[in-house]
């Protein structure tokens, strides 16, 4: 019984150390890329949302506006 407990604890420090010593940049480069990513695509829906509210939804917003309170009743 105890060789077994024994075994299963130098192996679980065996996995450890292997873990601990990995020294792979693998994690940084994969979040550098995924922020990257990020940000590029966040700017492109700004640069839409920008383009539509200032071109579309604004000018139209304020005519609307503008005639509700022309109400000549």
């Amino acid at each position: 019984m105890f060789k077994s407990i024994k075994n299963k604890v130098s192996s679980f420090i065996g996995r450890v150390q292997a873990t601990v010593s990995n020294h792979k940049a693998e994690g940084f480069v994969d979040s550098g890329v995924k922020i990257l990513i990020a940000v590029v695509i966040g700017a492109l829906l700004l640069g839409g949302l920008y383009a539509l509210f200032g071109d579309t939804i604004l000018p139209t917003l304020t005519t609307k506006i503008t005639g509700l309170f022309n109400f000549a009743g």
